[in-house]
């Protein structure tokens, strides 16, 4: 069969873009999982306040990633489950625009930390905890963005459980899913802990804010890949 004789509605056709959505949504997702990774590691190449090239290479890296996930986000909105009347479920809409609001929250968060070296370029300070700016972004990075990517990950797993249709990720994935959306939950209380970067549980914390942060991201990937395996067996 060629491609010009595949009708736009039918059968193949589904089946065609299925195909192609899975792959920008698993290519897009494994991107967001690599470049967490080398994102987090800039954060701590320096043990006190990082030069401003660090600060703004980690801001534009932090930039790439959004755009990445905001593609990733198109990609599995085109494969999550629909009704019967082909509207995607409450859970599916719910999961899709928590994600873009989690993108839209981290991308103001990294407007905020870019600030500080820009307006005070001859000064040598960490953006997450000294200057005016340090403080308006400890809630976006910290408990906002737990609380949205919980939402993102329980409306998936809730979507994809709860349908009839083939699933588009392994059941590893809906797992690993709920786990990471319970850290993420139990990381939104650390608002009542302060700013104090060394203590785990700080709402800027290396445990709270970065590692539960990297843990979620490089989770992305693992649901992209899980997508593209699902794909390739069905």
């Amino acid at each position: 069969m060629t491609t010009s004789s595949i009708a736009p509605g039918s059968s193949a056709a589904r089946t065609a873009a299925g195909g192609s959505d899975a792959r920008l949504a698993g290519r897009a997702g494994l991107t967001v999982g690599a470049l967490s990774v080398l994102l987090v590691a800039l954060y701590f190449v320096y043990s006190g306040p990082p030069p401003a090239w660090n600060v703004l290479s980690r801001s534009l890296l932090t930039l790439v990633i959004v755009a990445a996930l905001t593609v990733f986000g198109v990609g599995l909105a085109r494969l999550l489950p629909v009704d019967g009347r082909g509207r995607r479920t409450v859970a599916g809409q719910l999961s899709i625009v928590s994600l873009f609001t989690y993108g839209a929250v981290i991308l103001f968060a990294t407007s905020l930390e870019a600030g500080t070296p820009l307006a005070y370029p001859d000064k040598a300070m960490d953006p997450t905890t000294d200057g005016p700016l340090a403080a308006a972004m400890a809630l976006a990075h910290g408990p906002i963005a737990h609380l949205w990517i919980a939402m993102f990950f329980l409306g998936l797993v809730v979507a994809v459980s709860r349908s009839a249709a083939a699933r588009i990720v392994p059941g590893w994935t809906l797992r690993g899913s709920v786990v990471v959306a319970v850290i993420n939950l139990l990381a939104v209380p650390s608002l009542y802990f302060g700013m104090d970067a060394s203590n785990f549980y700080a709402v800027n914390g290396w445990g709270a804010d970065a590692l539960v942060g990297l843990i979620t991201l490089v989770w992305v990937g693992f649901v992209g890949l899980g997508i593209g395996r699902a794909r390739r067996r069905s």
